[in-house]
């Protein structure tokens, strides 16, 4: 398993990191317990996850569950040194947690303190605000996405205001680090700048979708993550579970997550089905397994500090494990490029 030191940090994690969002709802605690054994044996020793998780569907009943189960592992196997943990402050509007309130001083030590209780550890590796105050245009907002209405003195004042806190948190040890998540180019760019003339944790990290079909971080992400030493940790590699194949033909398997969620949160369109089959084509003309190829070809990319993926059985997370040590061939390389220039942005 390839590691890589994240950003300009001295935090090393393996270039594959367990995800974590369906342990509470598609996934029990056993299973999860489970998955985390098999991942460590596989040489993983990163896991994420975040305060609002499990997902499918997200409820005030579950809120936090996830962080529990975690902390249950912690508590039976005594190996909290052996993982780098990654958790995530919810950002504004997340009404399950604190009412929905922004990011600020305020809610920065009870929120870390909240994921320290249910983790069961004294510490978090790195610490992710979920998403911008401001907004985002992940999730498909980039279709029409506006930000004509920001205000850039109050972001500024509230980067300021959150790196004083994450400091003191610094300080205090309860994280080690500081990431980002479903941010833009001059957000990293701005939390970078202020974090030097401040003193506060530098950003080491930004958490954002990216795969064979969601590749808007190509561009001025990439150079902004290269420049301001800021890897990258893709989420959704394998675009929700439709790089598998599992749903060409207008299948949907019991339990999986299109069962859960019908568009797959606005990934299920006539023009992803087929950019599916291309990539699909060019596992099969390679010999390839595709959710490897998809996880591998992430892992290439020079701004990738590592992949997020996630499982519901322990027959999907081998298959993953499976590609970890996997090298894609200069041909493959090209016929992937080849299909991306063929159907660019399906969603």
């Amino acid at each position: 398993m390839k590691m890589n030191k994240l950003g300009s940090s001295d935090i090393e994690v393996s270039h594959f990191c367990l995800g974590s969002m369906t342990w509470g709802t598609q996934n029990t605690a056993e299973e999860g317990h489970a998955q985390i054994d098999r991942a460590l044996d596989a040489g993983i020793n990163f896991i994420d996850t975040a305060e609002m998780y499990p997902v499918n569907p997200i409820s005030a009943e579950t809120v936090g569950r996830t962080e529990e189960i975690i902390g249950q592992w912690f508590a039976r196997d005594k190996r909290r040194d052996e993982v780098v943990l990654a958790s995530k402050h919810s950002g504004e509007g997340m009404q399950h947690a604190r009412d929905g309130a922004p990011i600020s001083s305020d809610t920065i030590p009870g929120a870390i303190e909240g994921s320290l209780k249910r983790l069961q550890t004294d510490y978090i590796d790195l610490y992710q605000f979920h998403w911008p105050n401001r907004g985002s245009y992940m999730f498909r907002k980039n279709w029409t996405f506006d930000p004509s209405g920001q205000n850039r003195a109050e972001t500024i004042a509230h980067m300021e205001d959150a790196l004083g806190a994450l400091q003191r948190e610094v300080e205090r040890g309860t994280i080690r680090a500081f990431g980002l998540s479903n941010e833009s180019a001059w957000g990293l760019t701005q939390w970078a700048a202020v974090a030097e003339r401040t003193g506060g944790p530098r950003p080491i990290s930004v958490q954002n979708e990216y795969s064979l079909m969601c590749r808007l971080a190509d561009t001025d992400v990439s150079e902004t993550c290269v420049n301001e030493q800021i890897d990258m940790l893709a989420f959704s590699p394998l675009a929700a579970g439709l790089l598998t194949g599992k749903y060409q033909g207008g299948k949907i398997p019991a339990g999986s997550r299109l069962s859960l969620n019908e568009d797959l949160g606005g990934r299920v369109t006539p023009r992803a089905f087929e950019a599916v089959a291309a990539y699909l084509e060019v596992a099969q003309k390679h010999g390839l397994d595709p959710v490897q190829m998809a996880l591998v070809w992430c892992a290439t990319r020079p701004f990738m500090g590592s992949v997020i993926f996630g499982a519901t059985s322990l027959e999907q997370l081998d298959v993953a494990l499976g590609g970890a040590d996997l090298t894609l061939s200069d041909e493959v390389m090209a016929d992937l490029d080849a299909a991306h220039k063929s159907h660019p942005m399906p969603y």
